[in-house]
């Protein structure tokens, strides 16, 4: 699935990509998806723009973008300046013919090729009953596990069974246990439990070794 997660951003094309500055400051902005290929995402900027000078310092982003039937893809991950900068960039502008109207003729080469090949995915869809949600990865990266979890502890009252928006909590045998997939990780069950029985999943970008 994580190369058809791409490929949708891929068919998006301008999606919001975000970076931190160097007071910490969050940093937003649309950028092309210019290419996909092998499972690596790649993109360009200008030497003498902050977004560059960003990624340069900080070496992550993280993007979003939304299909016009309400899926969001959502990825973070580590950027790698690459080298052979010209043949990755006449590559980026072969695929992108656009390009040449924007910075025509040598004027290309103030571009910058970057490449994302180790990344966190998550996907979510808001067009269907209940939501569906799923994570991946690219590159070396451990999918997230976010949401939340029904711990041993529950006396299996119902209530976060009742209180579910998607209805995406079940019964099994005496534990009640929520589905992950249809989870919208509100905190409605959290809230509604008597003995604090739900908690929360946290789970941080992690390499695989």
């Amino acid at each position: 699935m994580k190369q058809d997660y791409l490929n949708i951003l891929r068919s998006i094309k301008s999606v919001s990509m975000a970076t931190v500055d160097a007071k910490g400051h969050p940093q937003v902005r649309i950028i092309d998806v210019m290419l996909i290929e092998n499972q690596k995402l790649y993109f360009c900027t200008a030497r003498g723009k902050d977004f560059y000078k960003e990624l340069i310092d900080t070496k992550r982003v993280a993007i979003v973008a939304m299909t016009k039937n309400y899926q969001t893809i959502r990825l973070n991950g580590e950027v790698e300046q690459l080298t052979s900068k010209k043949e990755w960039i006449d590559k980026i502008f072969e695929n992108n013919p656009s390009m040449n109207s924007v910075y025509p003729h040598s004027t290309r080469y103030i571009l910058e090729p970057f490449c994302i090949q180790n990344a966190t995915i998550e996907y979510f869809d808001l067009s269907h009953h209940p939501i569906y949600r799923e994570y991946d990865s690219i590159g070396d990266w451990i999918p997230l596990k976010k949401g939340y979890e029904i711990q041993q502890n529950c006396i299996s009252c119902g209530l976060c069974l009742q209180s579910c928006p998607q209805q995406s909590i079940i019964q099994t045998f005496h534990q009640y246990q929520i589905i992950q997939e249809h989870c919208l990780h509100c905190g409605q069950c959290v809230e509604k439990c008597p003995v604090k029985a739900i908690k929360r999943r946290d789970s941080y970008a992690k390499r695989s070794y």
